[in-house]
């Protein structure tokens, strides 16, 4: 009896392995990829590419466009599409850049720590303003939101020229260039590292607890805590490579709050929960009560927020405020969705996803350019991995 007991308890533990494996076999696709992403140009680099230096410098090159990913997710996820977030962004920071060139000096001379804080304001409040109007016309004027992202990219293209009148801004006060260049030290990266390790199992937990009270199916403990513990050494091991450097940078940590906040919205509140209902079936989502003219209003804004963030910190990052700001983050924040998981066709997506494929698209930049590579062919290839991503979307959507 206790064999037979074994063998039901072996059979269990392997068919619920394959269940899960063939639920995510597109997340681990993209993992297996990245991997071997990594080990074509450790070979090619002669293993300069996992070198402390160019890992940290790797992961905060990725914080810009990610910012966006992580908020276009939502936006994706309910079967719309925001063209205009690189543009945006790019305005907020030469909009940013010229408060901290012209009109602190003027106002507020030698407060650096007070406009530093004025500039984040402003920078936030930009972004949200663009978001609550752009979500506005979409929503609730019912003009599709590819078109009003369209022609929003192009007026505030025209708004960094006439910011900037085709010259160069500074914004690299010591202060203000701390956010997007500045490192933590190694003792404070631990704390967080810890930080954000018990966060995660709390996570975990919690939401087991809320399927189980809801009566929602639960996979097996065992397989929880192990896909958290990965993370987990994600984590240590990243910790431990950039603190032999510098440290983890500022814009890393601000990405990693802005990423679990999202994906604590994405999968425990109503909101996110309602994402996802308006992307898999917009009709039955309204006829089950989903407001759906608010939600993708509120997702719009969160976008707008997520486009000041990114704003702010390329601003910091470059230390300056120039015509080309912005340009192309769009479509990077776009494919490091799909290539996460992200369905084109509403509904599925997920926030770790998303920054997965934001990680594979700044690798791919970042081993190209230790390369040598024009940056001609840089968006040749670029192109084709995106379009193997979106085939790759289809060809699970359809096998399901």
């Amino acid at each position: 009896m206790n064999t037979t007991s074994n063998n039901n308890s072996v059979q269990s533990v392997v068919s619920n392995l394959t269940k899960q494996f063939r639920a995510n076999i597109q997340t681990y696709a993209i993992i297996v990829a990245m991997i071997f992403i990594w080990i074509l140009f450790t070979i090619a680099t002669g293993g300069l590419y996992l070198s402390p230096q160019n890992i940290s410098n790797l992961i905060r090159q990725m914080t810009v466009t990610s910012f966006l990913a992580v908020g276009m997710v939502l936006v994706i996820v309910t079967g719309n599409i925001d063209l205009s977030v690189g543009k945006v962004a790019g305005f907020v920071s030469v909009i940013v850049a010229q408060f901290q060139a012209e009109i602190w000096n003027m106002i507020l001379p030698d407060r650096p720590l007070l406009t530093t804080i004025l500039s984040v304001v402003i920078g936030l409040a930009a972004g949200t303003l663009i978001g609550t109007l752009q979500g506005y016309i979409i929503s609730y004027l019912a003009v599709p939101s590819f078109i009003v992202t369209l022609g929003a990219q192009w007026a505030f293209n025209g708004g960094i020229l006439i910011v900037t009148q085709g010259k160069t801004i500074p914004a690299n006060q010591p202060l203000f260039s701390w956010i997007g260049q500045g490192y933590l030290k190694p003792t404070a990266g631990w704390i967080v590292a810890a930080g954000v390790i018990v966060t995660l199992f709390y996570t975990m937990l919690n939401n087991r607890q809320k399927k189980r009270r809801y009566g929602f199916e639960l996979s097996p403990l065992y397989m929880d805590i192990l896909k958290t513990a990965l993370y987990s050494v994600l984590i240590v091991v990243y910790v431990a490579i950039v603190n032999s450097f510098n440290g983890v940078s500022i814009p890393v940590l601000l990405l990693a709050i802005s990423a679990v906040v999202m994906a604590y919205v994405s999968n425990n509140t109503r909101f996110g929960r309602y994402a996802y209902a308006i992307g898999g079936n917009r009709e039955a989502a309204r006829l089950s009560g989903v407001n759906i003219k608010k939600n993708v209003f509120s997702i719009f804004v969160v976008m707008g927020l997520l486009c000041g963030v990114s704003g702010i910190v390329l601003a910091s990052y470059i230390g300056y405020g120039t015509v080309a700001a912005g340009g192309g983050y769009e479509l990077d924040a776009i494919a490091s969705c799909i290539l996460g998981g992200t369905s084109t066709l509403g509904g599925e997506g997920t926030v770790f996803g998303a920054m997965i494929g934001s990680l594979i698209m700044a690798s791919l930049t970042n081993g190209l350019q230790i390369l040598n590579v024009p940056s001609s062919w840089q968006y040749v290839v670029k192109g084709i991995v995106l379009i193997l991503a979106v085939y790759t979307d289809v060809y699970f959507k359809k096998n399901r």
